[in-house]
């Protein structure tokens, strides 16, 4: 038997309101087994430093050209295009505010991204969405405020909209943003009522019925298992 327990197969998530919500290390241009990713951009929507211009070299110059047609982008907002030479099949961008101090409407306005990227997806049938920590770049909000509003405005809109997406996902490199966020997310498991726990995503892309019989048997005692098959659309992106 092959090794399955990699990284990108299996992910330790919560289950909340019919949804998944986790953290994955991964690179978020890569992400594969996602309808969409959220990138982190300036108002011009033209590209720039961080997670907004690695989205703009993976996508290639197809993407530039469309983002040159939205007309940018108010901070807080969110518009969505194609993913073009991604893997996913489109990109939802969303403007994070600038930290200066908090008391500049800037936890709103970050709650405000989550919340119109969550939406946008929604109204386009997205239901697999990853999101990278938006502001904590070079926009400089503290990763550790950032993580709590985060999760805690994800986790209000999935418990509104309950069973629109089967998991919402933040991507990371940093395996210490990482802790940051899953300290936020065990957290609000902890003090966030009876509809939100523990649960096991497994991805079950490219395995036969033997390996998913095995992957099945091995976490049966983790949590709920929610089989997620990934598919080739023809076009070259991936769609459940």
């Amino acid at each position: 038997m092959k090794d399955l327990f990699d990284k990108n197969s299996i992910m330790d998530i919560y289950h909340v309101a019919g949804s998944g919500i986790g953290t994955i290390e991964a690179d978020i241009t890569k992400m594969d087994m996602v309808e969409a990713v959220v990138n982190a951009a300036n108002n011009s929507l033209l590209g720039g430093d961080g997670v907004d211009g690695a989205i703009h070299r993976a996508a290639g110059p197809g993407l530039l050209n469309e983002c040159r047609g939205l007309g940018g982008c108010a901070t807080g907002d969110a518009k969505i295009t194609s993913g073009y030479e991604m893997p996913c099949r489109h990109i939802i961008h969303t403007v994070g505010p600038v930290w200066r101090g908090g008391d500049h409407n800037e936890a709103d306005l970050l709650a405000a991204c989550y919340r119109s990227s969550l939406k946008v997806a929604m109204d386009n049938g997205i239901r697999t969405i990853a999101f990278p920590s938006i502001s904590t770049g070079i926009f400089s909000y503290p990763v550790e405020e950032a993580a709590y509003i985060a999760v805690n405005t994800v986790i209000d809109f999935l418990r509104e909209n309950p069973g629109k997406f089967v998991f919402v996902l933040w991507a990371f490199l940093d395996k210490r943003i990482k802790a940051v966020y899953d300290h936020a997310l065990s957290e609000a498991a902890k003090h966030g009522g009876e509809d939100i726990g523990k649960a096991e995503v497994i991805i079950t892309r490219n395995l036969d019925d033997d390996e998913r019989s095995f992957l099945k048997d091995k976490l049966k005692d983790l949590g709920t298992v929610v089989d997620y098959d990934v598919k080739d659309t023809g076009d070259g992106h991936l769609l459940s």
